[in-house]
């Protein structure tokens, strides 16, 4: 177990780059390390775990990580991290940002373990999995679900204000989800677990046709030596 020593909420894919790191041994096979998810499993990999590793499993997080919030969420960038690395990866939340049953999400990721769900996992991919904060026997089952799309309200507190700037805090109310079909969010407001597979192809092929047609009229495809500097 290898973890930050401190609530590192939406530190996203960042690295601790200008500072050192301390990583403390609490117990046989444990540590705590003063910087951020992502710093957690660049160190566990490059120092601290000599042996093969199966699967990497980030979380669980108190907090849902649906949505956007996959590309904010360090619980999630740990899981990537892992993957970039070749490993298979899951990250594992709870829809809930207080009073999280932490047990009921355990005991609900100690099953999909028994059942395999490591077969279901690729190496270079993560599983992104949400969890209704409901007790275990509430839980209606699983799906396989697409990333949906939130947008929080009221995000910006202004604290103080002055003629010379403002004060404020990033904050925002809960969310609001907009009604999408077969999401991670539909399914956990349905009281189902979540399972959203994420990759790391960014490239969006559907826009190739116009941007090459734009190219092409604009004969920008080769640009001559007299052409104008920019």
């Amino acid at each position: 177990m290898i973890a930050p020593d401190r609530e590192r909420s939406a530190a996203s894919h960042s690295l601790t780059l200008r500072r050192d790191l301390r990583a403390n041994r609490l117990a046989e096979n444990e540590y705590s390390i003063d910087g951020t998810p992502v710093d957690c499993v660049v160190v566990a990999f490059q120092h601290i775990i000599k042996e093969p590793v199966d699967l990497v499993i980030s979380g669980i997080n108190a907090g849902q990580n649906m949505g956007e919030d996959v590309f904010y969420s360090g619980t999630v960038a740990a899981a990537l991290e892992s993957a970039l690395h070749g490993h298979k990866a899951i990250a594992i939340s709870i829809n809930s940002y207080h009073d999280q049953l932490f047990e009921s999400a355990a005991s609900w990721m100690v099953r999909l373990m028994e059942n395999g769900i490591i077969d279901q996992c690729l190496p270079n991919g993560v599983l992104n999995i949400n969890v209704p904060n409901l007790p275990a026997s509430q839980i209606r089952g699983l799906r396989v679900t697409r990333t949906g799309h939130r947008r929080y309200y009221n995000f910006i507190q202004i604290l103080s204000e002055d003629a010379n700037g403002f004060s404020y805090r990033i904050a925002g109310d809960h969310p609001s989800w907009e009604k999408m079909d077969n999401s991670d969010a539909q399914a956990v407001q349905d009281g189902f677990i979540s399972i959203t597979p994420l990759g790391f192809e960014l490239t969006d092929p559907n826009s190739f046709g116009s941007i090459q047609q734009w190219i092409d009229t604009q004969n920008l495809s080769t640009i001559q030596e007299t052409a104008h500097a920019f």
